[in-house]
Parts: structure tokens; C-alpha cells; sequence
């Protein structure tokens, strides 16, 4: 699995890329669809001219989701060229509640190449945000800034994810430090140490214990090699029992990591559990499927029990 495909719908809203919409003079209403500003390969004019155009085509104060695509033609350039213009504008965009930073697929750029920066002034600068999602992080480079987070309190985000093929400790560290008091759904890309995934099994406790997110009710802690290990956490967790949703996908899930969720505590009150992309035995994807026959579980994706190599679905 890659990132093959930009996204099509964003915080409930079909997506409209901008420019295309723009050459067309197909333009929906500003609040209808969430906006995708994004260059091509071919772009003479940089992020600061078709971000203007934007502003000066449709009516910021109407618009209630971005999707921020490539905003670099050619060579990667970090997030810091182009995200102090969006939050320069936030008095244009009072109505802003969702923004999808990185919305970038592999032909693109892949996604441990796509340079970030600190997003801590989102969080600042929109304080009636309600949706964030960023994609990427960099590889560990000195040359390449690393994506960026310093804990802190947003009042009214509902849903947060993080996607990287490696993501950095001190962002999961800074996240469980966060105080996330309207956070519904938390989903964490972690990645694999070779692409800058430093983080630990102990960086994951402030997400199980869920004291600083009183009103999560969707948990993901995906993309791992160790699966296993985070299952048998999870098995135990005292977030579980008020979940409807968790996701333990993209990784290499075996056997072992399932046996710990089936003699963990209950998982029955689920609605949903995601466990795509795993090295499950067909006995044990039955022994889960007659387990929890009420609950929705994927278990797409079936890799190879009996291979050594065990890869994460999104790395590089």
C-alpha cells in the first residue's frame, strides 16, 4: 500500500481542486466543498500567487475546509515556504473548521520526503478548528526540517491524524501532552525507525490511559512493525472500554498481537476494529471473526503469516 490517490472527500465535503475548478469556471459555492490548492509539475507561479488568486476568486469567509496539495513544483520545499501564508489569512477565513495538510501521493513525493515543519501555530492561529490531518514528516536529514509539535490545549479539535512513514518521538510525546478536551478521533501513523520513527511503546501511554482526551471515542495507533506489542497493550488499556472504534491496521499484526486482544478485556461494545493490512492465520481471523460477531472487523489485506519480512503499509 501507498498513497496513491489525492483525497476526494474531506470533513464531510467533496473536494474540488481549485485550480482546475478555476480554469473551468466551474466554481461551487465556497462553503460547499472543501478546497484543494495545490500546484503541478509544470507551475510557473508559486504558492503565494495561486494562493492570492484563491482568496481574491472565492469568498474566504464562507470556506469551511483547505486541502493543502503540493505546494512546491518540482524538488520538495519545507511546509515553512507555504503555511505562514494560509495562517496570514486567518481573519479571511473565520468559518475555517478543517484543514488537510500534505494531501501529496507518492508519484508526487513520497511521503518520507515531504519536508514539514512545526505545526504548532496551526492549532494557535485556528482555535475553532475542528479537523487537522498532516502527511509527512522527513526523514531525520540535518538538511530537512522535521515536522513539529509543542503540547498544549485546543478547545474544540474533534478529530487529529498524523500520517508518516516514520513519526518522529518528540511529536507523539508532544500529542499525548496535549490537552484535547472535544477530541473524538486520534489516529497515529507511526512508522518504522528507517524513516524516522523514533518513538517508543511507553511515548503510546498517555493515548491509552486517555486522561487528556475525555471524549475520544476513536483510537488508531497504526502502520507499526510492532503491532503485536501494541496489541497486547491495547488488550489491557483503560481507554477501550468507552471506544467505538479502534485501528490497529497498516502493520505486522500476527497472531500473537490478536491472541492478546481476544484474552484482553472486552471488546464486544465495539462498533468498529480496523485491522487491515496484518499477518494473521485464517484461524485466527475466524477465531476474531466468531469472537466479536457483532463488531465490523476488517481484516482485509492478509499478508503472508510465514514471512520473515514483515513490511508496514506505508514507509518510504
Amino acid at each position: 500500500m501507498t498513497v496513491n490517490n489525492h483525497v476526494e472527500e474531506f470533513h464531510g465535503l467533496p473536494v474540488t481542486d481549485f485550480r482546475a475548478a478555476a480554469e473551468k469556471g466551474e466554481l461551487p459555492a465556497a462553503g460547499g466543498t472543501a478546497w484543494r490548492i495545490a500546484l503541478d509539475w509544470d507551475d510557473e507561479q508559486g504558492f503565494a500567487e495561486l494562493w492570492q488568486k484563491f482568496l481574491d476568486t472565492v469568498d474566504p469567509a464562507q470556506v469551511t475546509a483547505l486541502v493543502l496539495g503540493r505546494w512546491f513544483p518540482e524538488e520538495p520545499e519545507p511546509l515553512s515556504e507555504a503555511l505562514p501564508l494560509i495562517l496570514a489569512a486567518a481573519d479571511r477565513l473565520p468559518a475555517l473548521r478543517a484543514l488537510f495538510l500534505g494531501d501529496i501521493t507518492f508519484e508526487e513525493c513520497e511521503i518520507s520526503w515531504i519536508q514539514m515543519c512545526d505545526v504548532t501555530p496551526v492549532f494557535e492561529t485556528f482555535p475553532q478548528l475542528e479537523e487537522l490531518v498532516v502527511r509527512g514528516a522527513s526523514e531525520d536529514y540535518d538538511d530537512k526540517e522535521r515536522l513539529g509539535l509543542k503540547p498544549l490545549r485546543h478547545e474544540k479539535l474533534k478529530a487529529l491524524r498524523f500520517e508518516a512513514g516514520g513519526l518522529p518521538a518528540s511529536v507523539v510525546r508532544a500529542v499525548g501532552a496535549c490537552d484535547f478536551p472535544a477530541l473524538e478521533r486520534l489516529e497515529l501513523w507511526l512508522g518504522v525507525a528507517n524513516y524516522g520513527g523514533d518513538w517508543t511503546l511507553e511515548d503510546l501511554a498517555p493515548f491509552l490511559s486517555g486522561a487528556r482526551l475525555p471524549a475520544l471515542t476513536y483510537l488508531g495507533l497504526q502502520n507499526s512493525e510492532s503491532q503485536d506489542r501494541i496489541a497486547a497493550l491495547v488488550a489491557q488499556a483503560p481507554v477501550v472500554p468507552r471506544l467505538t472504534g479502534l485501528s490497529l491496521s497498516m502493520g505486522a499484526l500476527g497472531d500473537e498481537g490478536a491472541a492478546a486482544l481476544l484474552e484482553g478485556q472486552p471488546l464486544t461494545h465495539l462498533k468498529t476494529l480496523d485491522l487491515h493490512h496484518h499477518y494473521l492465520t485464517e484461524g485466527m481471523q475466524q477465531r476474531l471473526r466468531e469472537a466479536l460477531p457483532g463488531v465490523a472487523v476488517d481484516l482485509s489485506g492478509a499478508g503472508d503469516p510465514g514471512d520473515n519480512w514483515r513490511y508496514v503499509a506505508v514507509s518510504e
